[in-house]
């Protein structure tokens, strides 16, 4: 199987792709992964760069984790048009689109339900999957304080961050 993971740096940090790739390795799946990051941007930069249509349409991939920028999150109108552009490619393939929702700083939990509205609002338009990494995200912080899913900026992910991530994005994709 294959899947591309087009995002920035909360998707590259601790090379997450590989970690997604391990897990399902671990589950009896032969998984390789290819990542389109380029750190701050979000999927509009995406949208404009014809390495990620070329990719999108040419890559023969299974699934396409989506990942826009998460701090600051922009407004939600670009953030939208983007995923029009980006979906319109992902249609005139076999591949099933999943956006991986991000989480918010350590400061600003209180905006994660806006985070996490915007990227389900996206998956019901188009009818795909939402990786719940941030509602996850916090709900692990409160259950388990004393595993520090934040890097050290307190933005970006641990290794234990990138993991959770990792996993969530797994359970999603795979339990269908």
């Amino acid at each position: 199987m294959r899947t591309l993971f087009i995002g920035n740096s909360h998707t590259y940090f601790n090379d997450m792709p590989k970690i997604f790739a391990d897990i399902c390795r671990k589950n009896g799946i032969d998984m390789q992964v290819t990542m389109l990051t380029q750190g701050g941007m979000g999927l509009d930069y995406h949208a404009d760069n014809e390495q990620t249509r070329f990719n999108i349409l040419f890559g023969d991939y299974d699934f396409i984790i989506l990942q826009h920028v998460a701090h600051p999150m922009g407004e939600f109108s670009v953030m939208e048009e983007a995923s029009d552009r980006i979906m319109e490619w992902i249609k005139q393939t076999r591949s099933k689109a999943c956006f991986f929702m991000t989480w918010t700083e350590e400061d600003n939990e209180a905006f994660q339900k806006e985070m996490s509205s915007r990227y389900r609002k996206l998956a019901d338009k188009y009818g795909c999957m939402v990786a719940p990494v941030g509602e996850k995200w916090w709900a692990h912080i409160h259950e388990h304080p004393e595993i520090d899913l934040y890097f050290e900026d307190r933005r970006h992910p641990s290794a234990e961050g990138s993991g959770l991530a990792a996993q969530t994005i797994y359970d999603t994709l795979f339990s269908l």
